[in-house]
């Protein structure tokens, strides 16, 4: 699967709006949370893959390659950190963290 490019189709849009481009890139497998777990500091390959758990070295290598093109992310003396781009959209996206755990007490 091709990386998600504003003003191409990808899922969900024929006509590649960008926020469909942005949903498509961050629904794909692991990608949210790497960008979620980068904002904490730049990480390893391996820290990366300790903290995705279940992820194949296969899909964190696409998932990595796919964000750097996307320029979110970028290749460090540390390992892999946020653009400031990647960390622009986490200061956007960290609210839904806390609304998912106030929504998440209705299901207890």
């Amino acid at each position: 699967m091709a990386i998600p490019i504003p003003g191409k189709p990808v899922r969900g849009s024929k006509t590649g709006q960008p926020i469909m481009a942005l949903l498509d890139l961050l629904g794909r497998s692991w990608a949210m949370g790497i960008v979620w777990h980068l904002y904490n500091g730049p990480s390893t390959f391996r820290k990366l893959q300790e903290y995705c758990e279940s992820i194949s070295p296969t899909t964190l290598n696409k998932r990595l390659k796919e964000l750097k093109d996307s320029h979110l992310i970028e290749r460090t003396m540390e390992g892999y950190a946020l653009t400031a781009q990647g960390e622009a959209l986490y200061e956007l996206i960290a609210p839904l963290g806390g609304w998912a755990k106030i929504w998440a007490k209705n299901f207890k």
